[in-house]
């Protein structure tokens, strides 16, 4: 891959991280759709027109060269024989968890029933996947994008849909903490869009201030999911009641 290529591509990421469309570019850059797309596809940005883009993201041009530089260097996703290798072994798949949201090795000693040892040889196969470099001393370093993503339909996305389905919903959702929303309603296609973009642009909310709350000592964090989903589900509950054709 050029260069060229993976700098169009960290942008189109940090599109879509943002949850902004080719459509929303072509009206700030006053082209037409179809345009922005074959800029794209045949590399043909100009610096002017690459600044304007980084305007929207509300990016200066620097920082899209950190991210760009930051995404070569660093691990955006595993392969699928990776997340399996993780989903085998329970307790790798729990330090690997811990160490994406910043725990130290003291932390994960201090709340699981792991040995040092153990951990230690844990912490060295998540070095081989390169999700992290072990340091001296045990310290830790992730090696993981700031976009880093389980991949979708894979193992590790399986795994925890199946826990969601038998464990999540079982709580009560009534605690100051806790909160559940459930809408029903009928969208247009264009609503349906709409309503999805702003999904995605929560979710981005949501990884931003986990990686600013990642400063804070372990005591002063508390580990929380969130599940945002949006499906086709015309008739619910009620499809077994319709009337055969």
């Amino acid at each position: 891959m050029s260069q060229i290529d993976a700098m169009l591509g960290c942008v189109k990421k940090a599109l879509k991280q943002r949850g902004i469309s080719y459509a929303q570019v072509a009206a700030h850059l006053n082209l037409s759709e179809a345009s922005v797309k074959r800029l794209f596809s045949q590399q043909q940005f100009t610096l002017q027109r690459l600044e304007q883009v980084c305007q929207l993201m509300q990016l200066q041009l620097a920082d899209l060269l950190q991210l760009f530089n930051e995404q070569q260097q660093y691990t955006e996703q595993l392969s699928y024989q990776q997340e399996e290798e993780l989903t085998a072994d329970l307790s790798l798949l729990l330090v690997a968890v811990s160490v994406l949201n910043r725990w130290t090795l003291q932390d994960i000693l201090h709340w699981y029933q792991i040995s040092e040892h153990e951990c230690i040889r844990k912490l060295a196969k998540l070095d081989r996947l390169k999700l992290i470099e072990l340091l001296p001393n045990n310290k830790i370093r992730l090696r993981v994008a700031a976009n880093f993503s389980w991949r979708e339909g894979g193992p590790i996305q399986r795994f925890f849909q199946q826990k969601i389905a038998q464990e999540f919903f079982q709580a009560r959702f009534n605690s100051e903490a806790e909160s559940l929303l459930v809408l029903n309603g009928m969208l247009s296609e264009a609503s349906n869009r709409a309503f999805q973009l702003k999904l995605k642009r929560l979710a981005n909310d949501f990884n931003d201030m986990n990686q600013h709350d990642a400063s804070l000592p372990l005591a002063k964090r508390n580990g929380v999911s969130v599940v945002l989903a949006m499906r086709d589900w015309r008739f619910g509950l009620f499809k077994p009641l319709l009337k055969q054709p």
